[in-house]
């Protein structure tokens, strides 16, 4: 009777598997490739790969132990907002405090995102969808699951995939965009940098501001900006080092990995082998490129009106990839120049941008919300 019952359920499991499910396990071994030979944001991809492998041989999100791992963390948000207490941590805003005037840097890396929900709702997508496709444009994982979590989670699995791929792409995406937009004389432009004492006192203030301030302003970014603020005060607060160092380490890595798996079990042949996908991946690109380009015109235009004295490269690295953007944003400057340093100017560029994204993502789910 066992042996009759093993030959029943193998034939079942044999006659529901087709060809989708075999291009989709193709496609997490992809993935997987990709993180260990090419280390493209290994930590998630991986997790995201095996995911989807396993939702293509009946583990699903919609069943057994990923149902549960998707209902606890993505259903209840908690995973992107537990991700953030993590990012929090390891944030250093006082390049920023030192420099508020990259704030309008950080402001302008997020245009793509508005420009990229308005293409996409005339190509035809409805409102929630076509937000959820913009917020990819922040360069920003937890903020992109967190935000299509809520208005399109049938999206989820594809819009994860596309935000985590273009940021470990930074490197290969944003170098020829910014030589085509900057001239040489404006990547030699040295910035003057003179480190603006920033109190303790002011590192500890500001999350608790930032926080009260952009949960008023934006009660749909709360529990994004409260998490990350949260762990920045744990690291800033400088009296519970133990908790910083486990929010940076521990929790952000077992997440991290719940996080991939979860998404991954939402990629089955169904729900991913769709032209909508093809779809979500071209417009995530363009989202990325709009707000590399409307930073670097942006860094063009601070540099005329600074009287030539703000190098434009620091536009791109307005969005929220931190540390990779600033980091990628120094080395154009100094392929240019070797000593010409502006990574700390960069830095606060890009601490901007993860704070915009932020931002960004609270507006988007208030303006969906309102109109739908």
């Amino acid at each position: 009777m066992d042996f009759a019952r093993l030959l029943t359920d193998i034939s079942t499991g044999v006659a529901s598997f087709t060809y989708g499910n075999a291009l989709m396990i193709v496609v997490g071994c992809i993935l997987i490739t990709l993180a260990v030979k090419k280390e493209y944001e290994p930590v998630l991809l991986l997790p995201i790969g095996f995911g989807c492998v396993l939702a293509n041989i009946g583990m699903s999100s919609e069943t057994g132990m990923m149902k549960v791992i998707y209902d606890a963390g993505i259903k209840t948000e908690l995973f992107p907002l537990l991700i953030f207490i993590g990012v929090g941590a390891m944030i250093d805003f006082s390049p920023l405090l030192a420099q508020p005037k990259m704030m309008l840097l950080g402001a302008a890396g997020q245009f793509g995102i508005y420009a990229t929900l308005l293409l996409a709702v005339l190509l035809g997508f409805p409102l929630n969808q076509a937000a959820s496709i913009g917020v990819i444009g922040a360069i920003d994982g937890p903020t992109a699951i967190f935000v299509s979590s809520k208005l399109a989670p049938e999206m989820l699995g594809a819009i994860a995939v596309a935000a985590y791929s273009y940021m470990s792409l930074i490197p290969i995406i944003q170098p020829p965009i910014m030589k085509l937009l900057t001239t040489r004389a404006e990547r030699l432009t040295r910035m003057e940098y003179t480190p603006r004492p920033v109190s303790r006192r002011a590192l500890v203030i500001f999350p608790v501001v930032v926080t009260v301030l952009i949960s008023l302003m934006a009660p749909d970014a709360a529990p994004l900006i409260s998490t990350l603020m949260l762990g920045n005060l744990l690291r800033e607060s400088g009296v519970v080092d133990r908790l910083s160092k486990s929010a940076q380490n521990e929790l952000i890595n077992v997440t991290t990995l719940f996080l991939g798996l979860a998404i991954g079990s939402t990629m089955t042949a169904a729900s991913f082998l769709k032209l909508d996908t093809l779809m979500i991946l071209i417009l995530g690109l363009l989202a990325f490129v709009l707000d590399t380009v409307a930073g670097l015109l942006f860094g063009k235009l601070m540099r005329v009106m600074s009287g030539g004295r703000i190098n434009p490269l620091i536009g791109a690295c307005g969005i929220s990839a931190f540390p990779m953007a600033a980091r990628l944003s120094a080395k154009m400057a100094q392929d240019e120049d070797f000593g010409n340093f502006i990574l700390m100017h960069a830095m606060g560029s890009n601490t901007a941008g993860q704070l915009g994204s932020v931002i960004a993502g609270g507006l988007l789910l208030a303006l969906v919300s309102g109109l739908l």
